[in-house]
């Protein structure tokens, strides 16, 4: 078969072959799509209406609730009044202990009413939804209960589709039947959705023969309710034949295609490509004649001129080499006052590449007995065909070579440059393919002077390691050339950069952490503290969260020092901070401000979260006495007091709120020791009530919830309990 033959056999096997299996994986992926996106839909429809039938039955609790607490029959009824009258509820009846009603508002909805909190719900039909609520006198004797109602209706069935955006049907709930009691689906797809909610069971979705995806919903407690969810679907109705046009036009178009780009190309590609091999072996005063002005003529064109080009641009190279090394200290200083290793590693191979005119090359760090390339340059299309494709998709992080394999990890072993032409029978897995190398190993500054030397380790050691933090490599010279020693020496600078680079970026590091953290305990110190309160309130204040502060002291901490000593004092801070950070979450931060006092943030956690969080802290302390290494095996009981603070509620600053937690501290300290305290909330300015729907009781123990009314009319709790 000629080459235009094979181009034209090629152009429609690459164009018609993905063609088809794209129209098949098209077709099927639209259905799974739109299967998916139904689900999805339909699974978050379920979601918000449970949440807003639970949040039906959350009023009408609130609702209950308020009409208990009221101090008598008459006081219950006036209250029973306003519920209703607001729109709480519906109906509100009180029973006596026997059951009997003793009061009922007028216009109760019909029977049978299903209660919010059974714990299985029973099927039948549902006409209300009702919530039930003890009733005792202020001795805590039992005078009955109060029970309020919402209808279940048409409009409650309309307004759970409005929320949810998707069509919605209230089961008649008879047993063993899927009847309709409220529905809002159109009456010409009714019959195929109750159908398809015959087939679904438990969270699985079915689908109508009209194109609707159907989900049940079944009543569980907080959400009595059984329904039956659906959506339309969303795929064209005419996909697949839109697809097989698309496949026969545009095998159309391949075949007149095909032939005339072969037809066209054949000629000036074998030109191309001779010439291509020539320059690819050195010969850069190869040249293609330009026959056309199309785009083929353009290429050989550019070919040309790239070539010439390329030409001047290697004698260019080499004439400025010289000067280029004598800028070597200069750039040296320079890349060592920067702690970005990425950067500085980027410089020095791009630096060491233009100097020694070598197409390719790589930086690689020693990391537990293996070297890893940090960054490369031009070694696309380098790898063998075994590791290509993974190594090329990674980039420089493909550069994964053992210590004492192939030609860096013999580098870096011996701690000996070398440089030549590479052997492909010997080539090592993970490294690039080349013809010729250069490569220097670097070691941290303080080590041996001359890179070659190793620190008294023997090269043919199993198992040994070298000295050298690294190893520079540069790949086939420009004009196919081998490298010389000007181009090992230069290496050699550059790698001493290298080295001088990384040993500063770690030092760095190492000061910066040094300056963040306790070096007794291992918690951040009162430094950071002041950072990450002023961060952290921030953030609370722009997304409307909370935030807790724990301020937290040793009880009696001298006496320990006293009695024990300071190095069991110190062994007792130190396994305090262990307990610390094994009773708070990732998200939070412990920090030890100074002697035996200690902070804790919590973001998004309002002051319940905080309570639970002060009470384990108090018992992992108290209950597990700390072991002191005195000899005799003695145990140090020590407990703790905690003072708790609530970003907004107690304070509009990290300073002020780290204060009004210290101010908490010292209440607890009062108290007895051993114990938490909560922070004094601050009063609010006056502002004007508006009338909500909704209703709630401060709860027992007095302590604001997030996002609940006990804790101040004001808009920023939001903060999540624990």
């Amino acid at each position: 078969m000629t080459l235009r033959g094979r181009l034209t056999a090629a152009f429609l096997t690459v164009v018609l072959g993905p063609v088809l299996l794209g129209a098949f994986f098209v077709g099927l992926t639209m259905t799974t799509v739109d299967r998916n996106r139904a689900a999805e839909r339909l699974g978050l429809a379920a979601a918000t209406v449970r949440t807003s039938v639970d949040a039906l039955c959350q009023q009408l609790r609130a609702a209950a609730d308020a009409v208990a607490l009221a101090p008598d029959a008459a006081g219950r009824a006036g209250t029973a009044g306003q519920v209703v009258g607001r729109g709480l509820a519906a109906a509100v009846l009180v029973i006596d202990v026997a059951g009997v009603p003793t009061y009922a508002t007028p216009g109760a909805p019909a029977a049978p009413w299903r209660d919010c909190g059974a714990a299985d719900p029973a099927a039948g039909p549902v006409a209300a939804l009702a919530a039930r609520v003890a009733l005792r006198d202020r001795a805590g004797g039992d005078l009955g209960a109060v029970v309020t109602a919402q209808p279940v209706d048409p409009g409650l069935v309309a307004r759970l589709a409005a929320v949810t955006g998707v069509a919605v049907t209230l089961l008649d709930g008879a047993p063993g039947s899927v009847g309709v009691a409220h529905t809002t689906e159109a009456p010409a797809v009714r019959d195929g959705v109750l159908a398809a909610a015959r087939r679904a069971a438990g969270d699985r979705v079915a689908a109508t023969g009209d194109g609707r995806y159907v989900r049940r919903v079944l009543p569980a407690p907080g959400q009595p309710l059984p329904l039956v969810l659906s959506v339309p679907s969303e795929q064209p109705p005419d996909l697949y034949a839109a697809l097989v046009g698309a496949v026969l036009l545009a095998g159309l178009l391949a075949v007149a295609a095909a032939w005339r780009l072969a037809r066209v190309t054949t000629r000036p590609l074998v030109e191309l490509a001779g010439a291509a091999d020539r320059v690819a072996h050195g010969d850069l005063a190869t040249r293609v004649p330009v026959r056309s002005r199309d785009e083929l003529g353009r290429l050989a064109g550019a070919f040309n001129r790239m070539t010439r080009e390329t030409g001047i641009y290697v004698q260019a190279l080499t004439s400025s080499r010289d000067q280029l090394r004598g800028h070597l200290a200069v750039l040296g200083d320079t890349l060592a006052s920067t702690h970005d290793l990425q950067r500085i590693l980027r410089v020095i191979l791009h630096s060491a590449i233009a100097a020694t005119g070598a197409r390719a090359g790589a930086v690689l760090l020693v990391d537990g007995g293996v070297l890893v390339g940090r960054c490369a340059e031009g070694l696309d299309g380098r790898w063998s065909p075994d590791a290509g494709a993974e190594a090329e998709a990674v980039g420089a992080a493909g550069l994964r070579v053992p210590v004492g394999a192939g030609i860096v990890g013999a580098v870096a072993a011996t701690g000996q440059p070398r440089r030549g032409r590479a052997d492909p029978v010997a080539e090592a897995a993970g490294e690039p393919r080349c013809e010729t190398y250069v490569a220097v190993p670097f070691a941290a500054p303080g080590g041996p002077a001359d890179p070659g030397i190793r620190s008294g380790v023997d090269p043919g050691t199993p198992g040994g390691q070298a000295a050298a933090l690294g190893v520079l490599v540069l790949y086939d010279r420009l004009g196919g050339d081998e490298f010389d020693d000007a181009d090992l020496e230069t290496l050699r600078t550059f790698a001493g950069h290298a080295a001088v680079a990384v040993d500063n970026v770690r030092l760095h590091e190492e000061a910066q952490r040094l300056s963040l953290t306790d070096p007794l305990t291992g918690l951040w110190n009162y430094r950071y503290l002041r950072e990450s309160i002023r961060r952290e309130v921030e953030r609370a204040s722009r997304f409307g969260r909370m935030l807790s502060v724990l301020a937290l002291d040793l009880d009696r901490f001298k006496e320990v020092n006293d009695t024990w000593g300071h190095a069991a004092g110190d062994a007792v801070l130190v396994e305090f901070a262990r307990r610390v950070r094994g009773e708070i979450r990732e998200v939070d931060l412990a920090f030890r401000q100074g002697g035996e006092e200690f902070v804790v943030l919590l973001p998004e956690t309002d002051a319940r979260g905080a309570a639970i969080v002060a009470e384990r802290l108090g018992a992992a302390t108290r209950d597990t006495p700390v072991p002191v290494d005195s000899g005799g095996g003695a145990r140090i009981r020590v407990t703790v007091s905690v003072g708790i603070a609530v970003y907004p509620d107690h304070a509009s600053t990290g300073e002020q709120v780290l204060d009004a937690a210290d101010d908490a501290l010292y209440a607890a300290k009062a108290a007895g020791r051993d114990t938490w305290r909560l922070a004094e909330a601050r009063p609010w300015p006056p502002v004007e009530e508006l009338a909500v729907p909704a209703g709630s009781v401060s709860p027992a123990d007095g302590l604001p919830r997030a996002g609940g009314a006990s804790s101040g009319p004001h808009p920023s709790q939001h903060g999540l309990g624990r």
